[in-house]
């Protein structure tokens, strides 16, 4: 028994490594389809222009450098492949593609190239002073248009309306590569289309946007466009005949909720409560993503000042800024302060501790309660005055000495400088120190929007009747009404956008503000009061506005 169990294992090893021998080459890898180390390539374009540039058309030289030798099969990702140490090969099609050069008995290596389509680069040439005014300055446009292959180009023009050439005829489109000097009848971006055509092939459009200024100084309005980009428009109260005054696009995303955008010295200060902006329980505070952006008065230079990680209710939602300070608060509960010269820091609280709460100031629980929604502030003659939206409606003011050191519960001292427009929903409010009137917006159902009235008519203000001699119109007779319907607009109960934001030129008093309309008879839009009109009246229509701000330093730009 013991010597048959013997055969039986000699039989069965035998056979193990006979079947082992003849599978070895169908189970272990060739050595060419392993990534190997010893394998190795660079390229660069070898036409006589563009040397830094991948595009479709270029002549692109392959050229291994690996240690191991053997015959170089080269794929280009696009289903064509070459062999050699040296190949030039060009992509027909712009895409990223995976180039494989595999090199006999040695392995391979696998490296991305980027090929990007042609375009024509379009640009302005010098001008000089800088400036492109309008109705006055000539420009010229330099035209660069990779063409490795040499192939036929075929151009076509077209300008915005109001383009003159030097001789002041209108210009709406060239055919041709130079369409000599041209000047701009309008203020603003003013838009220039190239199109091209490439041995046959139509391109991509060059667009240039050519900022035009004003020819006379004026202040300018910044606003954030919902879901667009940040806008400047000159504030011209009278432009001439036939000269639209078009806004500037800066270029800059306005982000998720820019509720106030703030103008100081040469920055703009946007204040974004990102995403999550009304009620949602938060338990794990993490769905904070607002933050606090400076953008140059230009749009040339974008920094973060302040960014939040945490809580959405901690997110910057509203500000006002005094001396080098920006104050902020957040959704329901304070306002926090950072100096204007910080950037790129996180919202900790132990950092940014509240300058200001609900919880520390004797209103509480004597007019305002846990979670009061906050809304837009800021100072009048060395007073704070603090909108309030939702548990516990109005405007509370106090001054600092009124601000406890520790929260508390309730039977506070109340400050002596009072509540105005108390039960009611103030969103925000400018006050035009030079001819001394207060304007505020109330978005509650049958508010109706904007009013003006003095200090002192503010103080008599105590039912919705009283508002009616201070409610500001359209030219028709017609109000503004802010939207506060749920699912017709952004935020719930308390915090309907409507009218975030008010600012002022001081230069003529004008109000401006963005409104999210309820009136299917009155547009939303950039909207305007103008003193010396007695109306609203719409800047621009159609367009979603959030916050609003004036640089009030004259110039022709920025």
């Amino acid at each position: 028994m013991k010597t048959k169990y013997i055969y039986k294992l000699l039989f069965a090893t035998l056979l193990s490594v006979t079947f082992l021998s003849s599978c070895a080459d169908d189970i272990l890898p060739k050595i060419e389809d392993l990534p190997s180390p010893a394998v190795a390539f660079n390229y660069y374009v070898s036409d006589n222009t563009y040397r830094l540039d991948y595009y479709v058309g270029a002549n692109i030289k392959f050229e291994s450098k690996s240690a191991a030798k053997g015959l170089c099969t080269w794929d280009f990702g696009d289903g064509k492949t070459a062999t050699g140490d040296i190949v030039t090969y060009k992509y027909a099609v712009a895409g990223t593609y995976n180039v494989k050069l595999t090199v006999e008995g040695a392995g391979f290596l696998i490296e991305k190239i980027l090929i990007s389509d042609i375009k024509p680069i379009l640009t302005l040439k010098p001008i000089p002073g800088g400036l492109c005014e309008v109705l006055s300055t000539l420009v010229e446009f330099n035209v660069e248009l990779p063409n490795p292959e040499v192939l036929g180009e075929e151009y076509k023009w077209i300008f915005p309306a109001g383009t003159l050439d030097e001789n002041g005829v209108a210009r709406e489109s060239f055919t041709g590569k130079n369409p000599d000097k041209l000047k701009f009848s309008h203020v603003g971006s003013q838009k220039v289309l190239l199109q091209v055509k490439l041995g046959g092939r139509w391109l991509e459009d060059g667009v240039l946007n050519v900022p035009v200024a004003y020819n006379q100084t004026v202040p300018t309005l910044y606003y954030a466009v919902k879901l667009g980009n940040i806008m400047a428009l000159k504030l011209v109260a009278v432009p001439p005949a036939g000269m639209i005054i078009n806004p500037f696009d800066l270029g800059v995303k306005s982000g998720q909720k820019p509720l106030n955008i703030l103008f100081n010295d040469t920055s703009l200060y946007v204040l974004d409560a990102g995403r999550q902006f009304t009620y949602v329980n938060d338990a794990d505070g993490n769905l904070g993503d607002g933050r606090i952006f400076v953008v140059s008065k230009s749009g040339s230079k974008v920094e973060t000042m302040l960014t939040n990680t945490g809580a959405a209710f901690s997110d910057p939602f509203y500000g006002y800024v005094e001396g080098t300070r920006l104050f902020f608060a957040d959704r329901n509960t304070g306002i926090c302060t950072i100096n204007l010269t910080e950037r790129n820091k996180s919202l900790v609280r132990g950092d940014f501790p509240y300058y200001v709460q609900n919880a520390t100031l004797g209103y509480y629980g004597q007019g305002l309660s846990f979670g009061a929604m906050n809304a837009g502030f800021g100072k009048i003659n060395n007073v704070w005055y603090w909108c309030k939206t939702f548990n516990g409606n109005g405007i509370f003011r106090f001054v600092d000495a009124d601000i406890l050191k520790t929260p508390i519960t309730g039977n506070g001292i109340l400050p002596t400088s009072g509540v105005v427009l108390e039960g009611m929903s103030p969103k925000s409010f400018v006050w035009d120190a030079k001819n001394q009137v207060f304007y505020f917006t109330v978005y509650d159902t049958g508010y109706e929007g904007l009013y003006r009235c003095t200090l002192a008519q503010l103080e008599a203000i105590k039912t919705r009747d009283h508002l009616n001699p201070y409610k500001l119109k359209l030219a028709n007779g017609k109000t503004v009404t802010p939207i506060t319907e749920a699912g017709k607009g952004e935020g719930s109960s308390g915090e309907f956008i409507g009218i975030c934001q008010l600012a002022l030129d001081e230069a003529d008093g004008s109000v401006y503000f963005g409104l999210r309309s309820a009136d299917a008879t009155v547009k939303s839009g950039l909207m305007r009061y103008s003193p010396a009109k007695g109306f609203i009246e719409h800047v621009i229509e159609g367009v979603e506005v959030y916050g609003v701000a004036v640089n009030k330093t004259k110039s022709k730009l920025f």
